[in-house]
């Protein structure tokens, strides 16, 4: 059965959403495709311990967020900023507030209220969302899919594709489309895992400490540092500072932790050398330089035997942490790798299909965890619908 449309997006994530509704808005009649039972799996799952959708910062320090993507994302960021984000939560109905960190989140903290508001503006604007709709490929009159009614074609006008990335495949994040896509010439980079934990294969004396958060540090991984905090589970080590270094680990860069980033060595090493008498040198850790159970757990487990004096003080502010790489590319938030920038024209379209764009995690680029992911798919979705509306037009000008 063949259904006619004048856009098809496939893919009912933040990226896939906001191209519905530009081009709904651009007057066009707008049908979503979405595998799963319902639409932002993923996006509700973010939101479980609560919904960072951006970050409010300066602009060149939010867009560096994005290493070397950052060139090719900047007119869409610029046109769909931080900003723009909280203004959409808001006209949502969604007041949002902004933490000490610079991150912004919903007041209400969850997803689900701006996911509904959301999904019943697209329904006042006329778009049609099919779920347990998945793509199978391409066939000969447009775009087939596996449905509860069986196999169904579409041939749009326009299609947006935002199928993310290859990630959390329960979530429908999966990267089935790549060899669809290659197959049809579309240039496409290798997937790796971005925003993932590592493995490290803990002691018996660490099992204690599974669960904790290591605060109050700085972890280096080649020529990239950052501050923050991470946890140690029983897999390794997780968050946001183990997030922000995916990239410089995949290339092999060993990590360190200064466990005391805000004394100078020169200060540790004048405490170390202090007197402690019948104090063990771990009382004196704990007294001296106020060196919590957790971090004091991590010196132990990655530097003994502890020396003491001048080398400990570097090893406090420079302890390797040793792992075993990352896990699993599906256990990762998100994926370098897609859509390679050189397929794309400027309006995200797709090089050898034209009519045919693309938006989010699809593409090649990655960012930390701290409201760059949203923001980013946010944007390339709105500019992906905003080009796909013009090519219509353009289109059907020309026919006409």
């Amino acid at each position: 059965m063949t259904a006619l449309s004048d856009a098809l997006i496939i893919g009912a994530g933040p990226a896939g959403l906001m191209a519905a509704e530009e081009l709904a808005r651009a007057g066009h009649s707008v049908q979503v495709a979405e595998a799963k039972p319902s639409v932002g799996r993923k996006f509700l799952m973010a939101g479980k311990s609560g919904l960072n959708l951006t970050k409010d910062e300066a602009s060149e320090e939010f867009l560096a967020a994005y290493g070397e993507a950052r060139g090719s994302l900047r007119p869409m960021l610029d046109a769909f900023g931080p900003q723009d984000v909280q203004d959409w939560a808001r006209t949502l109905g969604q007041e949002v507030f902004t933490g000490s960190s610079g991150r912004v989140f919903p007041k209400v903290m969850k997803a689900s209220p701006l996911l509904r508001a959301w999904m019943t503006r697209l329904g006042d604007l006329g778009v049609q969302v099919n779920t347990r709709w998945r793509w199978t490929g391409f066939d000969d009159a447009g775009f087939a899919f596996d449905t509860p009614d069986g196999t169904q074609t579409v041939t749009p006008d326009v299609t947006v594709l935002a199928l993310g990335g290859a990630s959390w495949a329960r979530l429908g994040s999966d990267g089935a489309w790549a060899p669809w896509l290659a197959c049809k010439g579309v240039a496409l980079t290798p997937f790796q895992g971005a925003n993932v934990g590592l493995r490290v294969a803990w002691s018996e004396h660490m099992a204690r400490h599974y669960g904790a958060p290591v605060k109050g540090i700085s972890l280096s991984a080649g020529q990239v540092s950052t501050q923050g905090e991470f946890v140690i589970s029983a897999q390794g080590l997780e968050g946001g500072a183990i997030y922000t270094l995916s990239k410089p680990l995949r290339e092999g860069a060993a990590l360190c932790v200064d466990l005391l980033p805000k004394r100078s060595l020169q200060e540790i090493e004048t405490q170390l050398a202090r007197p402690r008498g019948k104090t063990t040198l771990a009382n004196q850790l704990r007294k001296m330089l106020k060196l919590d159970p957790v971090k004091l757990a991590l010196l132990q487990e990655f530097g003994r035997p502890l020396p003491e004096g001048k080398a400990l003080a570097k090893l406090l502010k420079s302890l390797p942490l040793p792992h075993q790489g990352a896990r699993p590319m599906d256990q990762a938030i998100s994926t370098a790798g897609g859509v390679a920038w050189q397929a794309l024209s400027d309006g995200l379209m797709l090089k050898p299909l034209p009519g045919v764009f693309v938006a989010g995690e699809m593409i090649d680029w990655e960012a930390p965890t701290g409201g760059y992911l949203l923001t980013a798919c946010l944007a390339t979705g709105r500019w992906a619908g905003q080009h796909a509306a013009r090519y219509l037009a353009e289109m059907r000008q020309t026919r006409a």
